[in-house]
């Protein structure tokens, strides 16, 4: 698929648009399809999501994304998963596209108004004469550095032309830990409590590790779990959608995940982010008085859910 800013878009020419399309094929849900996406169907546009994977939000915590998917496909968003665009066409007033199941199957074609190309984004380290200073990009464009050092003497790297996430707040944290690298201090990011937020409606967001990761890592854990259909505050607002989840080590209780879908939750993320900064048990956060009525309390609540001592529920 390739894209042409007319009728093919990448997400820089979604945001360009001069118009509401009548309908719109997203490719790739992951978090800029998503976003993207449910923007333009909020303003009603029909909305269709291509994914090769068998799910949304790939790299988020499952049952967050299973959830963050039936929230979607209520507000009208159809999904087609597990499926492979196997041609692109534009007449210039249209999209067409061919779709097959990567199981195999019959293939199918849809057609819509624009296509946006969402499969991630790549840095932008061409053309910028890094060779002639001594700075060689990857095979991807990343600039590899140890220590915000790049193999160039007196060149630095940080943020999205780096490795890890492209989150403007992980580049805002690696430019003051460069800077004091610079001046000769420690200079040090916790790449471990780096928040990601989904700013869609409802948000999603999650610090730490994710519930597959665990199990992969062989990690024993203990999850605790709260839905805001118990929280005071959400059900005045009626916006009740959604939980908090965390995660703790089975034996030390630290806490080492959390995960939550609903109105907001992008704005409460980072009472986590503190208590994992300074590896706090889900006890801690349980035995901590919340203000009531908010929706700060269903943090309060998931995490005495951990030990099974939940109030509210």
């Amino acid at each position: 698929v390739e894209v042409d800013q007319k009728r093919i878009l990448d997400s820089t020419g979604a945001l360009a648009l001069g118009e509401v399309p009548a309908s719109l094929i997203v490719i790739g849900a992951g978090i800029i399809g998503l976003e993207l996406g449910s923007v333009w169907r909020r303003l009603g546009s029909k909305v269709t999501v291509v994914e090769y994977l068998d799910r949304v939000t790939p790299g988020l915590d499952a049952e967050v994304a299973k959830a963050f998917q039936r929230s979607l496909a209520k507000q009208g968003i159809i999904f087609k998963l597990g499926s492979k665009i196997t041609a692109a066409r534009s007449d210039g007033k249209s999209v067409e596209l061919t779709l097959e199941p990567v199981a195999g199957g019959a293939p199918e074609t849809l057609g819509a108004d624009y296509a946006l190309l969402a499969i991630g984004r790549s840095p932008c380290t061409q053309g910028l004469g890094l060779e002639t200073v001594g700075v060689a990009p990857d095979s991807r464009g990343f600039i590899p550095t140890d220590r915000f050092a790049t193999t160039a003497p007196g060149v630095w790297a940080i943020g999205d032309v780096t490795h890890g996430p492209m989150l403007a707040h992980k580049a805002e944290d690696e430019a003051v830990a460069c800077i004091e690298v610079i001046a000769g201090k420690a200079g040090h990011v916790n790449y471990g409590v780096i928040p990601n937020v989904v700013y869609t409606s409802p948000e999603v967001a999650c610090v730490g590790r994710t519930e597959e990761e665990l199990k992969a890592e062989g990690v024993a854990y203990k999850v605790g779990k709260f839905p805001f259909t118990a929280n005071a505050r959400a059900k005045v607002n009626h916006e009740a959608e959604g939980f908090v989840k965390v995660l703790a080590d089975a034996a030390t209780d630290r806490i080492l995940g959390v995960h939550m879908i609903g109105p907001d939750v992008g704005e409460m993320i980072g009472e986590y982010c503190v208590a994992m900064e300074f590896s706090a048990a889900s006890e801690d956060v349980a035995r901590t008085c919340h203000p009531h009525p908010t929706r700060s309390e269903a943090l309060r609540q998931a995490a005495m859910a951990v030990e099974g001592w939940a109030m509210q529920a």
